[in-house]
């Protein structure tokens, strides 16, 4: 067992199943967006943690000769902590584990409204490579209704900085997000906003209301009409129909997806589209309800 002091629960990208998991905030710091309830528990409240634990932990795991290759920064707003702050957890990093190949972080788009490009590649500079943010839409009035706080401008300045700063980039985008009524643009927009940021990495997940969609409902009137499995479909076709990226790796992969997507994005573009029009005909195999999940 980690001598970790986590308070749960506890989330990360599926990429980061085999990283150390250091929790350096608790919760989120914006904790608003009506589609989120991962972070929405009394004991989720957000508060970074102090330095002097997590070196305790640092030291505990040394001590303990538990092998650390790659570290993600939890939970799901560390880097709205400071720059100063953020530097000193990466140089405890590096001085208890100096094999450490990469450091990563999700990171909102308002989180490096005040930071530099100096600032980010000096992080970058001291391990942390790559962010995964969460854009979810590119779609102003979808990002709205469902109280993001970014928008396709705030979110491609962000993306932009991260870039210039030599870091990797994995963007998420929900689908199915602006239900029936706002599929398409929903779709096109969020197409052109990587179309314009190039990330390196792009994934798919479908939004899911495990504990019922009242919340999300509001900011609708009542009127949000969940997408059915073809018109997940039907969104998907516009999205990969729309995108042009020159090489990003994309993925529609996590346990959210009945239809399960890889590829280099564009030179595999075709192939997936291929895949979608099999799926929306009825000519592939699905993942099935009860093989899906968060």
């Amino acid at each position: 067992m980690y001598p970790l002091d986590y308070i749960d629960p506890v989330f990360r990208p599926p990429s980061e199943a085999r990283s150390l998991i250091l929790q350096v905030t608790n919760g989120c710091s914006w904790n608003k967006c009506t589609f989120c309830e991962m972070y929405t528990q009394t004991q989720k409240r957000f508060r970074p943690k102090p330095v002097e634990e997590l070196e305790e932990q640092l030291k505990s795991l040394r001590a303990a000769g538990y092998p650390v290759r790659r570290v993600f920064l939890a939970d799901g707003d560390a880097m709205t902590l400071s720059t100063r702050r953020l530097k000193e957890i990466l140089e405890l990093i590096h001085r208890y584990y100096p094999e450490v190949q990469r450091v990563s972080s999700y990171c909102l788009p308002r989180n490096l409204k005040k930071k530099s490009v100096e600032e980010l590649t000096e992080l970058r500079e001291l391990g942390l490579s790559l962010m995964y943010v969460g854009c979810e839409s590119g779609d102003d009035e979808v990002l709205r209704l469902v109280e993001k706080g970014e928008s396709f401008d705030s979110s491609l300045q962000a993306l932009d900085k991260i870039k210039a700063a030599g870091m990797k980039s994995s963007v998420m985008i929900l689908n199915g997000l602006g239900g029936v009524d706002l599929s398409e643009q929903h779709a096109v927009n969020s197409a052109r906003l990587m179309n314009a940021a190039q990330p390196d990495y792009l994934s798919t997940l479908v939004v899911s209301f495990p504990t019922g969609d009242d919340r999300y409902q509001q900011n609708f009137e009542g009127q949000f009409e969940p997408l059915s499995q073809t018109g997940l479909f039907s969104e998907m076709k516009t999205l990969l129909s729309t995108l042009e990226l020159e090489k990003t790796i994309f993925r529609s992969d996590h346990a959210s997806n009945y239809l399960v997507l890889k590829g280099v994005l564009g030179k595999d573009k075709p192939a997936m589209l291929e895949q979608v029009n099999m799926a929306l005909e009825g000519r592939i195999t699905l993942r099935q309800e009860w093989q899906r999940g968060l």
